[in-house]
């Protein structure tokens, strides 16, 4: 029998409750070599926060858009950056996109930018049709 890590598709799906949603929105997200860092917390019931390491990048440099459940975080530098010669280069600039797939009824609430952490939160707004309901019994 074969173990798998199902790990790496945790990390980038938030609200989800069924594991077969995860799987299925999992192929064809490419691996971009984990740049850059991020975390995702669970911020109290129904609130969750995404915290990406934007170190480098202006608040007009970062874009942010959520469609069809599907949220992305795209990150590019100007074409006209000056030309530098380093002789060690431990910080990485390069552009990004990294994208998070979310469940349904999970919408972006913000996004602030501090200190080279772009903070986006997130609620899971549950329709009141959707929510479990008692139904009386007639008698």
């Amino acid at each position: 029998m074969r173990n798998f890590d199902l790990a790496p598709l945790y990390r980038s799906s938030i609200g989800f409750d069924r594991l077969i949603n995860l799987l299925e929105t999992s192929q064809g997200q490419g691996n971009n070599g984990g740049y850059p860092p991020y975390n995702v917390e669970l911020v109290a019931e129904n609130h969750y926060r995404i915290t990406i390491a934007v170190a480098g990048f202006a608040e007009s440099e970062l874009e942010i858009t959520s469609h069809d459940n599907l949220l992305t975080v795209r990150g590019s530098h100007p074409e006209e950056q000056e030309q530098r010669t380093y002789l060690y280069q431990g910080i990485a600039e390069r552009n990004f996109e990294r994208k998070f797939q979310l469940a349904e009824h999970v919408h972006v609430r913000d996004a602030r930018l501090e200190n080279g952490l772009l903070y986006i939160d997130l609620e899971r707004v549950v329709p009141e049709a959707n929510k479990p309901r008692r139904i009386e019994i007639l008698k």
